[in-house]
């Protein structure tokens, strides 16, 4: 995942605050205001106390990694990136057991349901995207659906909501009532069409934006489709290839976007993430990210192959790996095209 690098040199105007922004913070806020209300947090937050000291310092700790990345815009750093990597861990752990106990079968129809949801995910990001750039103000003209979207105030950055993490939060719980509904309904086999219903509104919204850089995404699914066809002749399992094709687009988008895409528009993007833009630094090239992740992903899928275990339960592991390199990557390819 990468950055517009404009954000680092411009000034950004920030629109006046609408319904829906701040959502996540201000629920915070209130509930921190009610707590400072009752007298026990009075006696053992007075100034000068240990226990205000030590709030003082949780708080400062907490807004530096966490709060101040998603306000200024600066991506991840090493804390957040490990915290997050701990609770996707968890929540990947948790899930299969839930998956476990309801015999939930992970095969390929029910792997091209989640991935709607990860294309949905990707999107809807994008839309939060296109809201920091100057043509959000001409926005609601377009329809009346982008006049919706503009009204709610959900998408735009500053309401918290849709930003990384929260966008894998969203679409987290958007997958998991859906799947819920369906189980309860006795129609499994629809998630990926509920996924795609979800994700075509989105689409619409971002459609009109896809225009000049659109081709750019030509080259990248190339280097996408080399390794990934590698790996279905070889194993002929189509799962197995979306977890290559997954990395594989990652680290294409990442190498083209940051590398090759400035020398033919002039727009900037930079690495987001602690370990790719540490890659790329230390190589000099975006090309040796590709190809960290293209191998990185054949070893993975070699060691799943090979894996004396229930299918359910690679196919489950292959699964979360997958999305691992779709989600940045489908945002990575629909940003350049947008051009935001």
């Amino acid at each position: 995942m990468f950055f517009y690098e404009r954000e680092r040199h411009l000034h950004v105007a920030f629109r006046p605050c609408r319904a829906g922004r701040g959502v996540f913070f201000g629920f915070v806020q209130q509930f921190y205001d009610r707590l400072r209300g009752y007298p026990f947090y009075k006696f053992f937050h007075a100034n000068g106390s240990p226990m205000s000291h030590a709030q003082n310092a949780i708080a400062d700790f907490i807004y530096h990694w966490y709060q101040e990345p998603i306000i200024e815009r600066t991506g991840y750093n090493p804390v957040n990136t490990l915290t997050y990597a701990l609770i996707a861990l968890l929540a990947v752990y948790v899930l299969w057991l839930f998956f476990q106990r309801k015999k939930i079968v992970v095969d390929q129809h029910f792997v091209y349901g989640v991935l709607a949801f990860v294309l949905l995910g990707s999107t809807m990001r994008i839309v939060t995207d296109i809201s920091e750039r100057a043509v959000w103000d001409t926005f609601p003209s377009i329809s009346p659906l982008h006049a919706f979207v503009y009204d709610i105030g959900w998408y735009d950055y500053d309401a918290y909501i849709i930003p990384s993490p929260g966008v894998y939060l969203v679409t987290a719980a958007l997958l998991l009532l859906s799947l819920g509904i369906l189980y309860l309904l006795k129609k499994p086999e629809y998630l990926g069409h509920v996924g795609i219903a979800l994700w075509v509104p989105h689409f619409l919204v971002i459609l009109p934006f896809l225009g000049n850089y659109a081709l750019h995404a030509i080259p990248i699914l190339f280097l996408m489709a080399i390794p990934a066809y590698y790996v279905h002749k070889k194993y002929q399992n189509n799962i197995f290839t979306l977890v290559q094709a997954g990395h594989g687009l990652d680290g294409a988008a990442t190498f083209y976007a940051i590398d090759i895409f400035p020398g033919f528009t002039g727009i900037s993007y930079g690495e987001q993430h602690v370990v790719g833009g540490f890659i790329g630094e230390l190589f000099g090239t975006f090309f040796a990210f590709y190809l960290l992740k293209v191998l990185l992903a054949y070893f993975i899928v070699d060691a799943l192959h090979k894996e004396n275990a229930e299918e359910n339960y690679k196919n489950y592991l292959a699964l979360v790996i997958m999305i691992v390199g779709f989600a940045p990557g489908l945002r990575d390819v629909l940003r350049m095209m947008v051009g935001v």
